[in-house]
């Protein structure tokens, strides 16, 4: 089980609000979001309603004016609880959306698909098993997308048009 607490002000200060799952929308209890503790689990918070907008990982710690830290324009409005996995992790990732192009299973991290595959863009993919992280950049670096067990056919239709990712990263129970 997981817990994050969050508050209106940098630093752990102002009201707060518990949170121990998905939360769509978080300004019906706070105005504003500016640091956040995660006491135990792993979460991603988005900085729109409906884990929609820019996405960060958070992990058990402390994050007393995340907003710099992780270069945030804007408030948490939304977080999701990550549930931990155990056994194996599976996905298949695919050059073109609809699962289309060249194919390759992971089934462990990828810092770069442009080194292990010759692959220089992945438009789909199916998640079997696990939960995973996809960044903009090689070496877990840029934007991120989180990713549950299932098929995406375009992340243009979830909202990352034009984004290339170009690492992938399970993650794995802290």
């Amino acid at each position: 089980m997981g817990k994050i607490i969050f508050y209106e002000d940098r630093n752990f200060q102002g009201r707060s609000y518990e949170c121990m799952s998905d939360c769509s929308d978080m300004t019906s209890y706070l105005s504003r979001c500016h640091s956040c503790r995660v006491e135990s689990g792993c979460f991603m918070v988005y900085d729109r309603p409906n884990y929609m907008g820019n996405q960060y990982f958070m992990r058990r710690g402390e994050y007393a004016d995340y907003m710099s830290m992780m270069g945030m324009r804007d408030c948490i409005r939304s977080c999701r609880m990550i549930p931990m996995h155990r056994g194996q992790f599976r996905m298949r990732i695919y050059e073109r959306e609809n699962f289309g192009g060249q194919m390759h299973e992971l089934m462990d991290d990828c810092d770069n698909i442009m080194d292990r595959y010759r692959m220089s863009d992945c438009q789909s993919c199916n998640v079997m098993d696990g939960h995973w992280l996809m960044y903009e950049q090689p070496n877990y670096r840029g934007r991120m997308m989180y990713l549950r067990p299932g098929e995406y056919r375009s992340y243009r239709d979830m909202g990352f048009s034009g984004m290339r990712f170009m690492s992938m990263k399970r993650i794995m129970d802290m």
